[in-house]
């Protein structure tokens, strides 16, 4: 192949790939160190481990988020469509929302989950919906202050489905929201450390796309942003097997890996998770 033919955006790709990969075989080994270094009752018994472990584990999910996105942003220039089943869309964004809830209220913040229905079957990839809203409230919960709240509703009307997340939070310049979905390609435009390298939004945007759908935003600084998901509201004719595919979590608490960059170090500890 000449140098003319290489295409440069699949090239990082697979290389962003390979270091997820790496990431992921030195992540095991250091979980499993800290797991021996601080087990469970001693976490229990001495709140300075606890401490401790939570500040590792905080760093350690982190990282592990960020291996998952790079690992899918080898997919960012792909057109492999993502599987689609019918599944019960309020039941999986109403458990998201619970889930999700306790953890915000770490950060004194809440979320509210609307929608009319009980339950209503949508042909979705549910890990692909999963990730795409548990990202948005991410990026929620990291630009919403102390005492606001984050508004996830799910509304069918006129054969489309939205899924919308709003915040009270700080808003969006004009100035950002042409590149909002495809900031990895603006150096000048990515948020500053620690907020990431802009990948969750780009990768949200490529599950909308998947699902023949599209991500939308609009803000007001200093009042909040509202993204929403809008996409066919439609099911499978047919009901097909699929394989389990992979966890881009590891095996972890699916909500906790997400949101892990928007959380602190007090959300790990291991006293926390065991209050009723």
């Amino acid at each position: 192949m000449s140098q003319k033919e290489i295409d440069p955006e699949k090239v990082i790709g697979q290389i962003l790939s390979q270091v997820a990969a790496q990431l992921r075989c030195s992540l095991v080994n250091v979980h499993g160190a800290l797991n021996r270094l601080a087990p469970q009752e001693r976490r229990e018994e001495d709140p300075g481990v606890d401490r401790s472990a939570a500040l590792l584990e905080e760093s350690y999910f982190r990282l592990l988020r960020l291996a998952g996105n790079l690992t899918e942003a080898a997919a960012l220039t792909e057109d492999t469509p993502l599987p689609l089943r019918n599944e019960d869309l309020v039941g999986l964004c109403r458990v998201l929302c619970g889930e999700a809830a306790q953890l915000a209220a770490v950060l004194e913040q809440q979320i509210v989950f609307r929608c009319e229905e009980e339950e209503r079957l949508v042909a979705i990839n549910a890990p692909g919906v999963e990730r795409l809203l548990l990202n948005l409230l991410s990026n929620a919960m990291k630009f919403t202050p102390k005492g606001g709240v984050i508004t996830v509703e799910l509304r069918f009307a006129r054969g489309q489905v939205e899924l919308s997340v709003s915040d009270t939070g700080s808003g969006i310049s004009a100035q950002l929201l042409p590149t909002l979905f495809d900031r990895y390609r603006h150096a000048e435009r990515m948020d500053p450390a620690p907020h990431g390298l802009g990948l969750g939004l780009p990768i949200c945007h490529r599950i909308a796309q998947c699902h023949d759908g599209e991500l939308t935003a609009s803000s007001v600084e200093g009042v909040g942003t509202r993204v929403a998901f809008t996409f066919p509201d439609r099911t499978e004719p047919v009901v097909t097997v699929q394989d389990v595919g992979f966890d881009y979590a590891g095996g972890f608490d699916h909500t906790l890996v997400e949101l892990s960059d928007a959380l602190p170090a007090a959300a790990f500890s291991r006293r926390r998770r065991e209050q009723p």
